[in-house]
């Protein structure tokens, strides 16, 4: 019965192309804008580690003075390198990392290549393995390399490509700052989105290309990147930020259960009694403990403009729609006698009612071709924008499906007034009348 009704539509819409042209048009028009602007959402607004995200949280600590103390306030978003440490070591979570970012001049061996600075990622070892980052090459270093304040560096697949020519570069040397770095790793393809573990860099900004141990970096003094809190008397000397009295520092641990994540809630507030009592914590405890995704929420990500253009492209759908609705309804009507002799052969209403929905169908699966390629051109358009996100503004499979799921149905909700008033004509009176 399908097929019948499917050849039935396909002859109608060929017998009116003008009117079929315009109701497809509307509907590709509306589905377009939609889906341009829902990928873009999609995308930026996803899951940056699928699957392990409700795993990892983000824990906060107040340890500011009394000056412009409010109860209930915000703690700071990052921890001074001594809370960081007491964390680290404290081994509550499963795993835990404490980081920050920077830039280091890498100098290549190469004399076809002249010194140039890479975006790095000074972290502790639990990092590769916490967040899931894969390896094309070798392994991430160890807790023993981190307390060694080891010549150790893990490198991106792109790096390597360029300094190595994509060859296994483990156990090569990489010299950073006049200093020889051993390479124990090169990560593969990688991007999480957002840039969830330092939003302070950017959201949405590309991997780092150079991972190396944060003692290491302290050690060495390479330069650092990221924003900076300071109180009291604490300048943000970077000679001393060990005991400068300054939250420059972003901490990650990973709990596996609600009773770990409850736990983990107690010890901080805990550690903030206990510091409170050594004289480092002025205020009353104030922690936090948000999971990854509820962090992301917390601090907005998603652009507010990226969000607006999606509330427009679905107001604008919605006109496209009830123009299509407009036109299908003045198809049908015209088609009345038509329906009548139909009627009058013994099709029930429900029959001719399914009959124009399949054709509604067919209307918005033409539609969804054209939206497909009208999303195509829009995020061409959206990647040619000077925004950090807009590399990413790529069609996924989900978002592929969701473009001719989004137009066939909304094509079938337009085709519902018009099917049901056209069923409701008397098939007597239309004989008559023709």
């Amino acid at each position: 019965m399908f097929q019948y009704y499917l050849d039935l539509a396909l002859r109608s819409l060929r017998r009116n192309k003008a009117l079929t042209a315009l109701m497809v048009f509307a509907v590709a028009l509306g589905i377009g804008a939609s889906m341009t602007t829902l990928t873009v959402f999609h995308v930026l607004s996803g899951d940056p580690i699928p699957g392990s995200s409700g795993t990892l949280f983000y824990p906060q600590l107040d340890p500011q003075d009394k000056d412009g103390y409010e109860p209930g306030k915000e703690p700071p978003d990052q921890v001074t390198w001594i809370d960081g440490m007491n964390l680290l070591k404290a081994h509550r979570g499963t795993r835990q990392a404490l980081m920050t970012g920077g830039a280091v001049p890498v100098q290549p061996a190469q004399s076809g290549l002249d010194p140039f600075f890479s975006d790095a990622r000074y972290t502790t070892a639990d990092f590769f393995a916490m967040f899931k980052a894969p390896f094309l090459y070798g392994h991430g270093w160890n807790a023993t390399d981190d307390d060694a304040k080891a010549r150790v560096v893990v490198i991106t697949r792109e790096l390597n490509d360029k300094l190595f020519g994509g060859k296994d570069s483990t156990g090569q040397t990489l010299r950073i700052k006049d200093t020889g770095f051993r390479v124990l790793g090169v990560l593969d393809t990688w991007r999480p989105n957002p840039h969830f573990y330092d939003l302070n860099t950017g959201g949405y900004r590309a991997l780092e290309d150079v991972f190396l141990p944060l003692t290491t970096f302290r050690d060495l003094r390479l330069d650092r990147n990221g924003s900076m809190n300071c109180w009291g008397r604490g300048g943000g000397d970077e000679e001393h930020l060990e005991t400068a009295t300054c939250t420059w520092l972003q901490f990650w641990v990973q709990l596996d259960g609600a009773s770990q994540v409850a736990a983990y809630k107690d010890y901080l507030t805990h550690y903030s009694q206990e510091q409170q009592s050594l004289g480092r914590f002025q205020r009353p405890p104030n922690v936090r403990l948000r999971s990854l995704m509820e962090w992301l929420d917390f601090n907005k990500v998603v652009p507010s403009d990226v969000r607006l253009q999606v509330y427009l492209a679905f107001g604008f759908l919605l006109v496209c729609l009830v123009n299509t609705v407009g036109l299908m309804l003045a198809k049908f009507m015209r088609r009345a006698g038509e329906l009548g002799v139909r009627r009058a052969l013994g099709a029930s209403r429900r029959n001719v009612f399914a009959q124009l929905l399949v054709e509604s169908a067919v209307i918005g699966l033409a539609g969804g071709i054209g939206g497909l390629a009208l999303a195509l051109l829009g995020l061409w358009a959206v990647r040619h924008q000077p925004s950090d996100y807009a590399k990413l503004a790529q069609l996924d499979p989900a978002m592929l499906l969701t473009t001719f799921v989004l137009a066939v149905g909304a094509s079938l909700l337009a085709g519902l007034l018009p099917a049901w008033r056209a069923c409701q004509v008397t098939p007597a009176l239309q004989l008559k009348s023709n």
